[in-house]
């Protein structure tokens, strides 16, 4: 192998003469479209989830999938600016949807505006997916969708923060903690509206998004942090990004 896969971006992404974080497309005042977020497949993070050695012959023939994900994938986000209104113990008010959740709620306290989003590795991308039969191929082509859908979740958290000068942002998604079940993501995309015609996510009766590597949630901005790993006991969690600290709800949320 020549050389590893390097952090790309795509060639279209470097035709641009303006650059991409411009490219926003507004639906209403509130409503934004990104539909040209750069697909990046960071190397070390593809050799990590894969367990592969980028010169050994797994890592060989994997980069040819990679090179493809590259050329086809066509990541996207949206999201819509709100302001948000304290509700009981347990709820917020975000444009006459209530939310409910303790964790979110405290984590509201002293927020104005949110930003309700939706984030996804792309249709295409997920369509390239569905044609690979081997096991091991299969395994590797929805490695690549969840690297794919990071670097895009990562790039909106940077685009917010630039384009609405927040500082910096923290997130809570539907489902990640019982305190803010699943189920919530129904009010959510009732809140965002139309997103399969958007960005091509559509929401299933159980509350799945599809393309299943998808994020959904409401970022807002905290000088402190937080991540819901915090707040989840869940072991082992290859997702983890901070470790459980079984003090913090009673201490913070009770």
């Amino acid at each position: 192998m020549s050389d590893c896969v390097h952090c790309v971006w795509k060639k279209r992404a470097k035709r641009s003469n303006f650059p991409l974080k411009k490219k926003i497309h507004p639906l209403m005042t509130n409503s934004y479209v990104l539909n040209t977020i750069p697909c990046r497949i960071p190397s070390e993070r593809l050799w990590e989830r894969t367990h592969i050695e980028p010169d050994s012959d797994y890592g060989v023939e994997i980069q040819p999938m990679v090179e493809e994900a590259l050329a086809i994938a066509e990541p996207k986000g949206f999201y819509t600016v709100e302001l948000v209104e304290p509700g009981e113990y347990d709820a917020v008010h975000i444009q006459g949807v209530e939310f409910k959740s303790r964790v979110l709620r405290v984590n509201l306290e002293s927020v104005h505006r949110v930003f309700p989003f939706v984030v996804t590795c792309g249709t295409e991308l997920d369509e390239w997916s569905n044609g690979f039969d081997d096991i091991l191929q299969k395994f590797w082509a929805d490695t690549i969708k969840e690297v794919v859908l990071e670097s895009a979740n990562e790039y909106l958290t940077e685009h917010l923060e630039e384009r609405f000068q927040t500082g910096s942002l923290a997130s809570m998604n539907p489902g990640s903690l019982e305190d803010w079940p699943i189920s919530e993501q129904k009010k959510l995309f009732a809140l965002l509206g139309d997103t399969r015609t958007t960005i091509g996510v559509t929401l299933t009766e159980t509350y799945l998004m599809i393309p299943t590597k998808s994020v959904s949630g409401i970022y807002f901005p905290t000088e402190e942090g937080f991540e819901s790993c915090r707040l989840c006991p869940r072991d082992p969690c290859h997702g983890r990004r901070a470790p459980y600290d079984e003090e913090l709800y009673e201490n913070k949320y009770r």
